[in-house]
């Protein structure tokens, strides 16, 4: 409409108060000047103001000014509302794009079980070495839908899912938060403002052990730029030992008879220098990892102690627990002196000199045990996932009471961290619980 007036298609502009004009006194005059220079007039019904009138600018600066108050007014009311839910642990869910979750005739939280059934297989297929795209892909072949109920998926969404800590049962709030009242943009709360996590908030659809394998597989995946989205169980997990990068699936001959799949270091031919590592059949990774795996299970009874040793003596957190809670007390209790301070110097005339050294003291103290207190959680984050690690390694350990002659994609990602190629006499399995297993596959040629 103002784009019509300035190009001359219109020259009187009737709206029904200032507040509904714009929504700061800037924009207001901004505009009602650019109008006035092409002869177009603004007419305010609520305050009767025109504003080719010459009191126009003034009345529009003061009514505008008014109206932009209690624009803020409200915003921040309702800002106030909203964090006071949070505080409380009210979760809200937008259920029309959450999959998994609906709400009952009381109002409450609960599973919808068709759809939880897609969330848990995405999560299983994402263990088992499939990328975001290629789950999307997947469900999209077999014309499952999603949440709006057409059958379309794609990667970004099916990472989000991944990402999301609510199908825990658990929830943080106020993740983001708004810029400001007129802009409404919307920003990544990096701690500017409180967060929020409540526990058993909703019904869990997938556990929080999964969830944490699914964050800490994400980092895995994350530390290597070039790493493949082959939907394989191996994909992700074969690393070169001669240069980090990772082993991809290659088929050499796709169109004769001499079609083969090889795994080859992904960096072979990228850069100057050509990496000299071997390639490696399918099958050769696959009797390696099964002889690595079979190398653990005959020594299973041995492993399962230490590794319950090492969550005894090693993994406990109990110290770091209390240590945390000291840091954390002792963090709260500097913030509330700086605050005392800051008000107290508002009320009472003080000697500047005085003020600022008290204030940089507490200031630096308050960041030395913010920088130990991060380091504490830092560490606590770090045992808290070994020992899901080693809770979960223990447990698929102990169903093997038999040698295995097929791999289960189950076992290989529960108890496989990575393989290490450096050539066929040396192909080193690592464990999540730390154990390292070498395999020589010309010994197996020889035996055989």
């Amino acid at each position: 409409m103002v784009s019509d007036a300035l190009n001359g298609k219109i020259d009187l502009i009737i709206t029904k108060s200032v507040s509904r004009f714009a929504r700061n006194t800037v924009d207001s005059l901004t505009t009602v000047r650019l109008l006035k220079e092409k002869g177009v007039e603004v007419y305010f019904e609520k305050e009767n103001i025109w504003t080719l009138d010459s009191k126009g600018d003034l009345l529009i600066t003061i009514i505008s000014s008014l109206a932009q108050e209690e624009f803020r007014s409200i915003s921040e009311n309702c800002t106030w509302g909203i964090r006071k839910r949070f505080e409380e642990g009210k979760v809200k869910m937008s259920y029309k794009n959450f999959l998994g979750y609906e709400k009952d005739k009381e109002g409450n939280i609960v599973i919808n079980e068709r759809e939880a059934k897609i969330v848990k297989y995405i999560y299983s297929k994402f263990l088992h070495g499939l990328t975001p795209n290629s789950i999307a892909e997947e469900l999209e072949a077999k014309k499952v839908p999603n949440v709006r109920g057409d059958v379309k998926w794609y990667g970004s969404t099916i990472k989000s899912m991944l990402q999301n800590e609510k199908y825990t049962g658990n929830a943080i709030l106020q993740k983001t938060y708004s810029a400001d009242f007129l802009s409404k943009k919307r920003l990544k709360n990096n701690g500017e403002i409180t967060k929020y996590y409540v526990e058993n908030s909703h019904p869990s659809i997938i556990t929080k052990e999964q969830f944490e394998l699914v964050q800490e597989e994400f980092e895995k995946r994350g530390a290597y730029p070039n790493r493949s989205t082959s939907a394989n169980l191996f994909s992700n997990r074969i690393v070169c030992g001669k240069c980090g990068a990772l082993f991809g699936r290659k088929i050499w001959h796709s169109t004769d008879k001499y079609r083969r799949v090889v795994w080859q270091c992904n960096d072979k031919y990228r850069g100057k220098e050509i990496c000299n590592n071997i390639h490696l059949s399918e099958d050769e990774i696959y009797k390696s990892i099964l002889e690595a795996i079979n190398k653990i299970i005959v020594e299973k009874d041995e492993i399962i102690e230490n590794c319950e040793l090492i969550l005894k003596k090693v993994l406990d957190t109990k110290e770091l627990k209390i240590k945390e809670a000291e840091q954390s007390k002792e963090l709260n209790k500097i913030s509330k002196q700086i605050e005392q301070l800051v008000e107290g110097n508002s009320t009472i005339i003080n000697n500047p000199g005085d003020f600022n050294e008290d204030y940089n003291n507490l200031s630096a103290e308050y960041f030395t045990i913010q920088e130990k207190l991060e380091k504490t959680q830092a560490i606590l984050a770090d045992k808290y996932l070994r020992k899901i690690q080693i809770d979960r390694f223990i447990e698929n350990l102990k169903t093997q009471d038999e040698l295995i002659t097929k791999l289960s994609p189950k076992l290989f990602t529960s108890i496989v961290d990575i393989v290490e190629v450096f050539s066929k006499r040396q192909i080193k399995v690592h464990f999540k619980n730390g154990e390292i297993v070498v395999v020589d596959l010309f010994i197996r040629k020889k035996d055989n």
